[in-house]
């Protein structure tokens, strides 16, 4: 009897928390960048993950005729009887479309990968240097919440530095790698790699994450990890 009175008032949770979902149309003005489904919540349904180029300008950047920086959003939509409903909705995570030295080589891939959704990144910050980032949020205790960061800063041929961390575990690990561009016996510094544990004392919602907002001291080092 407890069982079918828990198994009612799940239902009826859900029913009202879909009611409660405003309808999704695309706004005026947005193109879409890009699409994907996948399951987020183990409900066995597929949400819909959507992409858009706003209609607002991030800066007054013009790379070209029609090709102004725009600000991007994304939408979690949830699937109620044909009608596509957000339950989503997010503008910090996204880089504009504008971003860096070379947009038009820039790399937005999102999936959703073990029911967790995966937003990664990369810009040129100039001929040089690529910057990539992944985060990994998961969908637990009614929201979203980052459990994976991965960030890395790249040189053609000089360094690879790499940050990541498990939110889950608090595993971390710090990557700097160092080379040379010239063929010559030119001294570099010494590669540099720690591995050590830092746990949060709660993680942080979707909702309250910007990159570069957040950071912890690296034992040993007179430096922050950044995330």
């Amino acid at each position: 009897m407890k069982k079918l009175l828990s198994l009612i008032t799940i239902f009826i949770i859900t029913a009202f928390h879909a009611q409660s979902l405003k309808n999704f149309a695309v706004p005026k003005g947005y193109n879409k960048v890009t699409e994907i489904k996948g399951d987020l919540d183990k409900d066995g349904e597929n949400e819909t993950v959507l992409v858009f180029d706003t209609n607002q300008t991030a800066s007054d950047y013009e790379r070209a005729s029609e090709k102004k920086d725009y600000k991007r959003v994304f939408y979690i939509l949830k699937n109620e009887q044909g009608q596509l409903k957000i339950w989503k909705e997010n503008s910090k995570l996204l880089y504009s479309s504008g971003m860096g030295f070379y947009p038009d080589g820039n790399i937005l891939n999102i999936q959703i990968k073990n029911n967790c959704l995966v937003v990664e990144q990369q810009f040129f910050s100039n001929s040089r240097h690529t910057q990539t980032s992944k985060y990994t949020f998961r969908f637990q205790n009614g929201d979203f919440y980052l459990i994976g960061s991965y960030d890395n800063f790249a040189d053609t041929c000089e360094f690879n530095f790499t940050n990541e961390i498990n939110f889950s575990t608090g595993k971390v690990i710090v990557d700097k790698e160092y080379s040379s561009c010239d063929d010559d016996n030119t001294k570099t510094p010494e590669n540099f790699h720690k591995e050590f544990v830092h746990k949060l004392t709660k993680l942080i919602k979707m909702d309250d994450f910007k990159i570069g907002e957040h950071q912890f001291k690296i034992p040993g080092l007179k430096e922050d990890f950044v995330f």
